[in-house]
């Protein structure tokens, strides 16, 4: 007996062992040369989308559409995808619908494939995405979006490159549940209660539990390449990586903070919800409403549950806002553009690769803060630099995340005085708050231009061509900004500011074009139906793969279109996060504004949060000060010490970094970031083996940090210990196949191999990933035309005030009142006018307290 039970237990886990590893997410060693190389090719039903079906075969549509089979069990769970963004994520979305309807009109309906990997299985899997969506839009299979089996019928997830790579299989178990048969149905769940095991391990395969962000980077990371937009790789929008690079993974080393425990991403997007559901743990289940950041589908369907449940996720803490400090006013830095990454992207670039940081030629400032500690007064007829802080708290991806170029994500500072006036208004919302917004705001998000210089605002991500800017906020970091404030002489007693971290999606204008957005010429109107795809001798000069320089109005028909109603709908605006200062005005005549701060042990992580703000806007003197602030609060918090050896590394100033350094080690031993910036002190010494060793002492806490062994595979390259560089690189490829510096540093270590077949190869991908810096040159005409936008671009700048109409009592005071603006004298603030009909004197005073690079 105890032999049959110890061949029955060898069985069990050897059966149950090989389950748990089968299929495993693991990267390629090598990233593929080109486009055609991923998926099943050129030739393949599915590309450019990289996925792919067991046997190269298609599946039915119907097999996504049959979520309702699904329900029998899971009723709880099917509840909450009705309601859910993967619900409509195809062409029951509009804003999705329009996407692709353009995007055919444009290049055709194969580059739409790319989209279809993801959003709309029904339709791309049982081959209807050959014709195009305007004429079976209204189908039910253009209708499912993301039903059960789309992503339970994952079998194998190929790398974590995103866009689809993946397999798919077609479990013929499924037609089972599905069937019409009411008796075969009653079987199929008799078995499945009696043995659940079998369905579990077709429809939930370990990785989706045990690997979730790497099953989630499948869809949430994407690249472009010249089959989608007939130009080259660009990366698009990506979740996955600054994730795994930060804190919140537990793989980053360098973060600012390490968070109490490791998260990812179902710990947010699917909480766990009660449920009585078959296969609930303990009374749970995790949910599939997949709270997130999209209000514009639950708005547009009138979904009143889901809509309250994105707003409460998004206003539950995951960002603060803080109206930090306030100095007298002082001349800009020098306008240093924000530096572009080495990588051809779209999407920022964060902890993920070695950040690229302008530094500012100026002095720090000399400011008051916290505020609402201090309670400075300020003077009528002064002009002041408000600073707040926007810091990323429970985000475990830069903020926003997602398809950055299409929403509108922006900090609003109002200022009010005890009298009722307005005096300054940075984010103004047109339109009584549902109109466009004000375009000298503080944006978050990808300003993308065409190969004419066009925005990107149509979900037209194939025609990017430049970027004019990326401002996003990575996990566990700050955003610092900027503002120019004049206190006029008729100003109240008391100011009171208030910021509000503000979000919308979608876009204004996109929302717009969605729904009812047509070329303002018909004449040039461009129909798939009738008319080749850009590149013919009939395409129009107008518009190309490239470029669309069509204007457009949104007076388009809204018959048929995918919501609740025909109409527009009016996408709400969300405060993220909100914070107010109350200050006291004095006369003209009194002290000027001093600097002023309290230091309190509470407050360690305010200074902390505003010095990470300068410091990622290059303003280095300013950081190192806020920095001091930390170590002044408590000397023995060793975070003070290594972020000023952060900005000190930054400056060139290896000396200093080196004694800060140090004794942020003292404090703390084992503290890895500490270690990777003194690494990079004994680098700069040329002290290798130094280098290597405190490299090596923050991989053996963190041996996911990608940077932490980049840096080292290219010490021991510069050893010419190319054997162990080139294990270190690969160890990077392993992580992300794609990763520009690991290519670039194996090209060089297998040419010192005298490898040139492996040199060559990893030169076909650094030089397919690297970026076309001479692509910038096109974003010069549009930053001319657009001074808001160039001034959001600068590393380091400032923001002021929308005009603002005053009340008819204060007219007279106001024709009187000056504001100083250097280079031009004093202008009457009564001059002001609304912001759609800014006046010339408005225009003056925005130039000149906006950098013209």
């Amino acid at each position: 007996m105890l032999a049959i039970a110890a061949l029955s237990g060898a069985a069990w886990y050897t059966r149950n062992s090989r389950w748990l590893t089968h299929a495993r997410i693991q990267n390629p060693a090598d990233a593929p040369a080109t486009m055609n190389d991923e998926g099943d090719g050129p030739q393949g039903d599915f590309f450019p989308s990289s996925a792919q079906v067991y046997g190269h075969q298609k599946i039915p549509s119907k097999f996504f559409m049959e979520s309702d089979s699904c329900q029998r069990c899971h009723a709880d769970i099917y509840k909450q995808w009705q309601s859910s963004a993967h619900h409509f994520s195809s062409f029951n979305n509009q804003w999705y619908r329009k996407s692709i309807e353009y995007m055919q009109d444009r290049v055709g309906t194969k580059p739409s494939k790319w989209c279809g990997g993801c959003h709309d299985p029904a339709v791309l899997y049982s081959g209807l995405m050959d014709t195009p969506i305007k004429q079976i839009v209204h189908r039910p299979e253009a209708q499912a979006g993301l039903g059960c089996m789309m992503c339970h019928s994952i079998a194998n997830v190929k790398s974590t490159m995103g866009q689809g790579d993946f397999y798919l299989e077609y479990p013929k178990l499924h037609e089972l549940a599905a069937s019409k048969n009411p008796f075969v149905r009653t079987v199929h769940d008799f078995l499945v209660k009696l043995n659940p095991e079998p369905h579990r391990r077709v429809f939930l395969k370990p990785f989706m539990r045990d690997q979730t962000p790497e099953f989630c980077s499948s869809c949430h990371k994407v690249h472009l390449d010249v089959p989608v937009n007939h130009y080259r790789w660009i990366r698009g929008f990506n979740e996955y990586d600054n994730w795994q690079a930060s804190g919140v993974s537990g793989q980053g080393a360098r973060s600012f903070y390490y968070p109490k425990a490791s998260q990812q991403c179902a710990d947010c997007h699917m909480p766990l919800a009660h449920s009585n559901d078959f296969g609930n743990m303990n009374g749970f289940v995790h949910s599939h409403r997949f709270p997130g950041a999209n209000t514009a589908v639950p708005t547009a369907n009138e979904d009143a549950d889901q809509l309250k449940l994105t707003e409460n996720f998004l206003k539950n803490g995951i960002l603060s806002v803080d109206i930090f400090a306030i100095s007298p006013e002082a001349v800009q830095a020098n306008a240093v553009a924000t530096p572009q990454s080495d990588i051809q992207t779209t999407f920022a670039v964060g902890e993920e690769a070695e950040t690229k940081i302008a530094s500012a030629t100026t002095e720090a400032s000399p400011i008051s803060a916290p505020l609402d500690r201090v309670q400075p007064v300020l003077r009528r007829g002064d002009t002041v630099r408000v600073d707040v802080v926007v810091r990323t708290k429970k985000i475990g991806h830069f903020f926003p995340g997602g398809t950055v170029d299409a929403y509108d994500t922006w900090l609003e500072l109002k200022a009010t005085d005890d009298k009722g006036q307005t005096i300054f208004w940075s984010g103004m919302v047109e339109d009584n708050g549902k109109g466009p917004v004000e375009p000298g705001a503080h944006f978050y998000r990808s300003l993308q231009i065409d190969e004419h210089g066009n925005p990107i605002n149509k979900r037209n991500a194939w025609s990017t061509r430049s970027v004019v800017y990326v401002r996003l906020i990575p996990p566990g970091a700050a955003d610092t900004v900027h503002y120019r404030m004049h206190i006029p002489e008729n100003a109240g007693n008391k100011i009171t500011l208030h910021a509000r971290l503000c979000y919308r999606k979608f876009a204004w204008w996109n929302t717009q074009f969605a729904f009812a957005g047509v070329p303002a010429d018909l004449n040039h109107k461009y129909e798939s139906g009738d008319t080749a795809v850009p590149g013919r001798a009939d395409a129009k000069p107008d518009q190309g793969p490239g470029y669309d320089d069509r204007k457009y109005v949104f007076t388009g028909s809204l018959n048929g279109v995918s919501a609740r109603q025909e109409k527009i709908p009016d996408v709400p605006v969300v405060a993220i996060a909100e914070n107010e200062v109350t200050l006291s005005v004095g006369s003209h005549n009194g002290p000027a504004l001093q600097p002023k701060i309290d230091l309190r042990p509470e407050d360690w992580q305010r200074w902390n949060d505003y010095g990470i703000g300068l410091l990622l806007q290059g303003d280095l003197k300013g950081a190192e000060v806020a920095f001091q602030r930390v170590t002044e609060i408590d000397p023995k918090n060793p975070d003070g010490w290594v972020n000023i050896g952060r900005a000190a590394v930054q400056e060139g100033d290896m000396d200093r970094a080196r004694t800060v350094l140090q004794k942020a080690i003292e404090l703390s031993p084992n503290l890895a970031r500490a270690h990777y910036f003194y690494a990079r002190v004994l680098r700069s010494d040329g002290n290798y083996d130094g280098t290597a060793g405190e490299l090596r002492e923050v991989l053996a806490q963190y041996p996911r940090d990608r940077v932490a062994l980049n840096d080292y595979g290219r010490v021991m390259f510069l050893q010419r210990k190319y054997a162990d560089a080139v294990k270190a690189l690969n160890a990077v490829l392993a992580i992300d196949p794609e990763d520009l510096q690991a290519h670039y540093n194996l090209m060089l270590c297998y040419r010192g191999q005298g490898d040139e077949k492996q040199a060559e190869d990893h030169q076909a991908r650094y030089l397919r990933f690297k970026a076309d810096e001479s692509a910038q040159t096109i974003t010069g005409p549009y930053r001319q035309a657009h001074p808001e936008d160039n001034n959001e671009r600068q590393a380091i700048h400032e923001h002021v005030s929308v005009p603002l109409p005053l009340k008819a009592n204060m007219a007279k005071a106001a024709q009187t009142s000056t504001v100083h603006v250097p280079g031009i004298g004093h202008v009457g603030t009564g001059a002001l006018t609304r912001p759609v009909e800014r006046s010339s004197t408005v225009a003056a005073i925005n130039s000149a307290t906006r950098n013209s690079k």
